[in-house]
């Protein structure tokens, strides 16, 4: 085993057997699922607490680790300690009905008024008809009737004795009353016996019959008024009887809601309306039966109460999630019904939003589902520097229809608001939105990861065995918990550090669970853990065997024997639909003469990335400060994938491609057993990368799959040794010697290993040995930059020479 050569315990940070004093994690208590988030729960309870203007929270961080679950159990921690806030109710507005009412009742009181009303209206249905068929109504309607025709019967018998005294008799015909002349026997006279009469007394007749009519169109004039005068008195009858009937009812009611703003009032102007339109209840009662949409509107609907917010059940302050945060589920909106091919609406109608389940408490929002609905961000915003949640339908606000609509009167908004979110769409809000500053001050950022500590195991192991409890699964044994934490820390990509990403420890006893019940056990194992790791990997590793079949087959070149001049084996990782695997590529690396340059073809073909890019920058740099300091670099080279037909991106090549290149200029081959990974910088320091258990792994699996001969190895920087958490069959091979994995800092010590030459190292003027790999690229770049100078030098002495051909020959003629 060389020096760095690592040895099988550095290549799995293993859990400490002592280190979990229990049998199952029945025997653990119970904590909460936010392990770590330390700072996300002080931010949580400071944003909580601040009771001013714009102190609203972001949960940002990335899904799976339990934002929701935390930020939801923090608030209704807090919800239980505050009261349950009022009701909201709708009622009709008797001065501008399309402007319903908001009123504010306490807690539990919305739904007693609700009922209250609705029996109030089954009374005054009852009430009012029985009032109008009184015997004691039925008499004083017949009452000023009887008067009525007494008055005009009194008119009537007047004019017809005042008829008489002038010989004349009032008769009523079915077109009216008319005067006819009367004889002697109070007989009417016809025609031929009223001429006969003489001149002078048909003339007096005919007088006083001209008199009389006057007198008859005068009574006739009055008898509208006398009617008149009556049906007022019926309706002051009715009012009278309609006080009777309801003032009882409504005063009860007056008098229960009497501390509540706005209420009495309501009530009040009830009260006036059911008196004021009687005749609407009377007819409704007798009207006769029709059709629903010909069927006239209900007269008691007005009096109903809409109960849009009952806090009746709760016992605190409401937490609300709104998993469909759009327009009309944030504010409400308000229904139709089809009637007759038109679409109707009233107050009854009206329906909360999310904004009014959680006024007065907490509204828990996906901020990403909240941008992707229209409007619903700008609508948010508007609402919480209004202050006030105002019902309005979408296509109002975009002035797409002008139909005439409701327009409720807008209730207060009291309310604390929290945003889930990745930290992408955070930083973006903060950036692009100047509004969001203002509305959302308090940040709370999860952590992805935490330290690994005996202590911190001994609380993820309490966790595992809160996540079985909650999920109702079978508890794990002190062997399974382990493998799980194991398992966390290679999600974590970090031996000395645990993920927090809760959604997929989850999963994992999920799965895990699943194998135990087919076992039929009563705990959950380390088998069964191990078991769903490997069955996951099997579902997603489609490509993963492609790749390594490819490989196998020869149709993608990775040499794992031998030795090439300018060709290396790094490691890349792929990752697709959360599952991430690594695999070698070839990288070759060419040298000519040139002018300094380091060709990247992955960029001039715009298949890299910017990083990768800016690796290769770098090893043009230190090239150029290691070998040609005080000399030209008269080198052009150029660096490859080979067989890469996709985007590379990352630096993690970088120390590959770099040994690549100085294998090509020394002229010393690289051993194909061994791969690379590690990123360089200009001083030539081999830098930690990330991915790099799935990197060794892709590279172990091809070598085993060729047969491992103890020759094959990876290098990765010393700085990623923290980071392993390599699969078992992986540790093993290098417990038998079968597998290497080397750890380095420098460049020279990574040449060293795939060389098995010596790197050399410079004196004090800066030339290395002859003999090393230094040295040789060293004298290489010296030869180029010779080479450079003397054609350069001889292009000048060609040109020099033509100059002096043509000013020898210029006029043709000597001194002489």
């Amino acid at each position: 085993m060389t020096s760095s050569e690592l040895p099988p315990e550095r290549l799995h940070h293993g859990c400490d057997p002592e280190d979990f004093p229990f049998s199952t994690t029945e025997e653990l208590e119970e904590i909460p699922l936010d392990l770590g988030q330390e700072r996300a729960r002080r931010a949580l309870h400071f944003g909580i607490e601040v009771e001013r203007e714009g102190f609203n929270v972001f949960a940002l961080g990335p899904d799976g680790i339990g934002k929701h679950s935390t930020v939801q159990a923090l608030l209704e921690e807090r919800a239980r300690m505050r009261p349950p806030p009022p009701d909201w109710v709708y009622v009709y507005d008797f001065d501008q009905p399309r402007r319903p009412r908001a009123l504010k009742l306490p807690a539990g009181q919305g739904a007693r008024f609700h009922k209250d009303m609705d029996q109030l209206i089954e009374d005054l249905r009852s009430a009012l008809p029985a009032a109008f068929e009184s015997e004691h109504y039925k008499r004083r309607t017949e009452e000023l009737e009887e008067e009525l025709k007494r008055r005009q019967a009194q008119a009537i018998k007047a004019l017809g004795e005042e008829a008489r005294m002038h010989g004349l008799m009032l008769i009523e015909t079915p077109t009216g009353f008319v005067f006819a002349p009367m004889g002697e026997n109070e007989e009417v006279l016809s025609p031929e016996e009223f001429n006969k009469l003489p001149e002078e007394r048909q003339k007096a007749i005919e007088a006083a019959a001209g008199e009389l009519n006057d007198r008859l169109r005068e009574v006739l004039r009055q008898m509208p008024l006398w009617r008149k005068e009556m049906l007022e008195k019926v309706r002051q009858l009715n009012r009278e009887i309609a006080e009777v009937a309801v003032n009882h009812l409504i005063l009860e009611l007056r008098q229960r809601y009497l501390e509540v703003p706005g209420l009495p009032e309501h009530l009040d102007r009830i009260r006036q309306d059911v008196i004021d339109n009687v005749p609407q209840f009377i007819q409704g009662e007798t009207a006769p039966s029709l059709p629903l949409p010909l069927a006239p509107p209900d007269p008691y609907s007005r009096y109903r109460v809409n109960l849009l917010v009952s806090n009746e059940e709760l016992e605190g302050a409401p937490v609300v999630y709104e998993d469909l945060p759009n327009h009309a589920n944030l504010i409400g909106r308000s229904e139709y019904q089809a009637q007759m091919g038109t679409l109707v609406t009233d107050f009854t109608l009206i329906r909360p939003g999310a904004l009014h389940r959680a006024n007065g408490g907490y509204l828990l929002l996906d901020a990403r589902k909240l941008l992707l609905q229209p409007y619903a961000w700008d609508l948010l915003k508007r609402t919480l520097k209004a202050g006030e949640i105002r019902i309005e339908p979408l296509e109002k606000t975009l002035s797409l229809i002008s139909t005439v609509s409701l327009e409720p009167e807008p209730i207060p908004l009291d309310l604390k608001l929290v945003l889930l979110g990745d930290r992408l769409l955070y930083y973006l809000l903060c950036e692009l939105d100047p509004e969001f500053a203002d509305l959302f001050k308090v940040a709370a950022d999860f952590e992805e990861r935490i330290d690994r500590t005996p202590e911190q195991s001994r609380l993820y192991a309490r966790l595992i065995g809160t996540l079985a409890r909650r999920d109702g699964l079978r508890p794990l044994d002190r062997e399974a918990v382990m493998r799980t934490i194991e398992h966390s820390a290679r999600l974590a990509g970090d031996g000395k550090k645990l993920s927090t990403e809760l959604r997929a420890i989850g999963d994992l006893l999920v799965e895990a669970d699943h194998w135990a019940g087919a076992e039929d056990v009563s705990a959950i194992g380390a088998r069964h853990v191990q078991r769903a790791i490997t069955e996951r990997e099997r579902r997603l590793d489609r490509l993963r065997q492609q790749s390594l079949e490819q490989i196998e087959r020869g149709v993608v070149i990775i040499d794992t024997a031998g030795e090439r001049r300018g060709c290396i084996n790094g490691l890349s990782v792929l990752e697709l639909g959360g599952y991430a695997f690594g695999r070698p590529s070839r990288i070759t690396a060419t040298c000519r003469l040139g002018d300094g340059e380091v060709l990247d073809i992955e960029r001039e073909t715009e298949l890299g990335g910017p990083i990768h890019s800016k690796g290769v920058f770098i090893l043009s740099g230190f090239l150029s400060a290691r070998y040609a300091a005080s000399v030209p670099l008269s080198m052009s080279a150029s660096l490859v994938f080979e067989q890469s037909y996709g985007g590379v991106e990352g630096d993690s090549a970088s120390l590959a491609e770099l040994c690549a290149l100085i294998s090509e200029l020394s002229g010393c081959p690289i051993r194909q057993c061994l791969a690379v990974t590690g990123s360089v910088n200009q001083q030539g320091e081999v830098q930690p990368i990330g991915g790099v258990n799935e990197k060794i792994e892709g590279f172990f699996e091809v070598c085993r799959r060729r047969g491992l001969d103890g020759s094959h190895g990876v290098i990765i920087p010393t700085r990623n040794v923290d980071h392993l958490m390599l699969r078992r069959e992986v540790v093993d091979a290098v417990a038998a010697g079968k597998f290497h994995i080397h750890a380095v800092d420098t460049v020279d010590q990574a040449l060293e290993l795939l060389t098995g030459q010596p790197a050399g190292a410079a004196d004090e003027e800066g030339n290395f040995p002859p003999d090393t790999v230094n040295g040789r690229a060293q004298q290489r770049l010296l030869d180029f930059a010779l080479i450079r100078q003397s054609f350069s030098a001889g292009k000048l002495l060609a040109a020099g020479q033509k100059e002096e051909q043509k000013g020898g020959n210029g006029d043709g003629t000597d001194g002489d």
